[in-house]
């Protein structure tokens, strides 16, 4: 596994939590249904897990994180809603520890920018998806995030994490990426598509410009960047003031792209 960039600040989980299957998995909605299992591969939180769970029951979901502690954040989730058709497991998207054909959906969200070897993680994934089931991803594209005003600390912010990202052995720009993969790994019927998150009200903007400001500070991202030399704490604390000049100007609006892929074993 490459090192995940962004760690478990408080202020990461705060993005994170906020993620639900509507707003982070629409495009894999119409094709689930009560009965059908689901993977759940990098759970995060389990704030879309759970979704998943309620949606599928009383079929099970299997909540897959790389370290136990990663894992326990998800455990938290479902036990506060009360769900009970949640398991848990940890593993390396690379090697699974699954049988082949076991779930009738895998589904990652925001996984294989982090991961060394895209295409193999996405060959596992397939080889633990029954025949005719589905794998879903979902991930960002840094490059392709777009804001106004055009405020260089922004443009800063974005030049230092591809390049933390990158050092750490992921791929920020994967969005553009996932059909190619795809195909790669050895799926024929694909549908590529893609989405965005828009962030443009007031209060959108304090939440969103807020919690980086935070993370460019506090996270693993931050930590990363003053170990490497990526950056100096002075040029953090510019650019985490970039964010919260962003959030408090009227005008601001932010528009971040994800590609999607829906892969049919």
């Amino acid at each position: 596994m490459a090192t995940y960039t962004h760690g478990h600040h408080e202020s990461v989980l705060r993005s994170h939590r906020w993620r639900t299957a509507e707003n982070s998995a629409a495009y894999l909605l119409p094709r689930l249904n009560s009965g059908l299992s689901v993977l759940d591969v990098g759970c995060g939180p389990g704030t879309i897990t759970a979704d998943l769970a309620r949606i599928v029951t009383p079929a099970r979901v299997t909540a897959l994180e790389i370290t136990d502690a990663a894992l326990g954040l998800a455990r938290a989730e479902i036990d506060r809603r009360g769900l009970t058709n949640v398991d848990f497991a940890t593993g390396d998207v690379h090697a699974l520890d699954f049988a082949d054909d076991t779930f009738d959906v895998v589904h990652a969200h925001q996984v294989l920018q982090h991961v060394t070897d895209p295409v193999a993680a996405l060959r596992e994934m397939r080889r633990v998806t029954r025949p005719g089931g589905v794998v879903a991803v979902r991930d960002s594209d840094y490059a392709a995030f777009t804001w106004f005003p055009q405020l260089p600390e922004l443009s800063e912010w974005l030049d230092l994490y591809e390049r933390v990202a990158r050092g750490n052995g992921g791929e920020p720009d994967a969005g553009r990426r996932l059909l190619s993969w795809g195909r790669a790994a050895g799926f024929t019927d694909i549908t590529a598509m893609s989405s965005t998150w828009c962030f443009a009200d007031q209060e959108d903007r304090d939440w969103w410009g807020g919690m980086w400001a935070d993370r460019v500070l506090k996270s693993d991202l931050a930590a990363t960047a003053l170990r490497t030399g990526a950056a100096g704490q002075d040029d953090l604390r510019r650019i985490s003031d970039g964010w919260r000049a962003w959030a408090a100007d009227p005008d601001g609006w932010l528009s971040l792209l994800h590609g999607e892929l829906l892969a049919v074993k």
